[in-house]
């Protein structure tokens, strides 16, 4: 079973979890938040379990920061759904691994009885390949939202729009690992090693 929950990426001169947004935790939900390797800049992520994140939030951290913000809402670490905010409050998302996002999105018929023999359907099968195409056709509108969340960031446009378009269209075993890699090819500098 993978992670399920919220990677949360930032900056700050302080450590994130300091931040007004997560003065509601209480002091065991802050234990079980697990930090990354902090890349240069003050960039850094954390990991949280399922209900301790909102979408909502991101604007007040956009706001204590005064730097762009972006979280992935991962589902058993094969889906995530990226949101990013940037400090005049542009937004941008993007899913990764589009085969199982698009499985999650194919809308349900109401007819249906046994949603088990609806997902072996040829009906399913068709309706998943038109989500997935629909999906596919966002991609580059997507690439480009976070090529320009970042440039807000101040990361040096280095980001390629294809680099960056292969990234959401591929299937890492771990979405984790791929939020990770987007990170990294949109040009916010490599996490530093942890002694």
């Amino acid at each position: 079973m993978g992670f399920s929950g919220h990677v949360v990426f930032a900056c700050g001169e302080r450590p994130l979890l300091d931040a007004p947004v997560f003065d509601g935790l209480g002091a065991e939900a802050k234990r079980a938040v697990h930090a990354w390797p902090p890349r240069p800049g003050g960039w850094q992520t954390l990991q949280f379990d399922h209900g301790v994140w909102e979408d909502a939030l991101l604007g007040a951290l956009v706001e204590w920061t005064g730097a762009p913000v972006c979280a992935a809402d991962v589902s058993d670490s094969n889906v995530a759904l990226v949101t990013g905010v940037d400090t005049r409050g542009r937004r941008w998302q993007a899913w990764l691994n589009l085969d199982l996002a698009a499985a999650l999105l194919v809308e349900e018929p109401e007819d249906v009885d046994d949603t088990s023999l609806w997902a072996v359907s040829d009906e399913f099968a068709a309706a998943l390949s038109r989500k997935r195409a629909e999906l596919d056709a966002e991609v580059p509108a997507d690439a480009e939202g976070a090529r320009a969340w970042a440039a807000a960031a101040g990361v040096p446009a280095t980001a390629e729009q294809s680099r960056v378009e292969e990234l959401l269209r591929s299937h890492e075993t771990f979405v984790e690992d791929l939020f990770d890699l987007l990170l990294d090819a949109l040009g916010f500098p490599p996490a530093q090693a942890q002694d």
